[in-house]
């Protein structure tokens, strides 16, 4: 434990906590100051002037980054007869209806994503509060819910990545792997950067995007400053 402590001492030297990095230098950062022996992952926070109560406010989508995560999600596709095969055909992991629905009831969770047809969506319904919890959930908003379902798998495959607002005004995305090259980091973070700002529901007044920082797994904070966002 004393080892990690002095680790995490000699990376926090190298921030200076009242600073708001431009971009690039806290991409830089964000690689330098991950101490943990594995690959991290990098994870951008945006504390937003929303009240999530308000619908309007309640922001929640998906966004395809450009250059992934870094991470394979595992997909199941809830779907029968022709949507099953187009399921298969596109790379899904699982595929099924009442068979997976009933090993979820007894508790089986080996995968990251599912995706439903809408037809399907009265039988999966039944286990949210198995699934809400989770946010495994299927949802029209994050195109999970769809007849579409060799786009929603590919798209997933390819590194898609779910957007929600908090309570507290907070989203949270990962953009990558500390492993990446810093330029796809933040091309990654600027997808969903201009994400956010074009969904900017109309009802907010005044600052809209507080604070952006980036982190990697266990690693410390790197305040962000917006404005660097627009000039690239």
């Amino acid at each position: 434990m004393a080892k990690k402590t002095k680790k995490q001492a000699e990376v926090l030297k190298l921030i200076d906590k009242t600073m708001l990095y431009p971009i690039e230098e806290a991409v830089e950062l964000v690689k330098k100051t991950s101490y943990v022996k594995f690959d991290a992952t990098v994870e951008v926070a945006f504390r937003l002037n929303l009240d999530p109560r308000k619908a309007e406010q309640n922001l929640r989508g998906a966004v395809v980054l450009p250059h992934g995560t870094g991470k394979t999600r595992t997909v199941l596709v809830i779907a029968q007869g022709d949507k099953a095969k187009e399921a298969t055909d596109a790379g899904a992991d699982y595929v099924g209806d009442a068979d997976y629905i009933n090993k979820i009831q007894q508790g089986w969770f080996e995968f990251d994503v599912i995706v439903a047809t809408p037809d399907m969506m009265p039988q999966l319904g039944r286990l949210g509060r198995i699934l809400g919890p989770k946010g495994l959930m299927p949802n029209p908003k994050t195109g999970t819910v769809t007849t579409d379902i060799a786009k929603a798998v590919s798209e997933i495959k390819a590194g898609k990545v779910e957007y929600r607002v908090d309570k507290a005004g907070n989203i949270h995305v990962p953009v990558g792997k500390v492993s990446f090259d810093g330029v796809k980091i933040k091309e990654n973070v600027k997808t969903i950067y201009d994400t956010l700002v074009r969904i900017r529901p109309t009802t907010v007044k005044g600052v809209y995007m507080k604070n952006m920082a980036l982190t990697s797994t266990m690693g410390p904070g790197i305040k962000v400053d917006p404005s660097s966002m627009v000039k690239n």
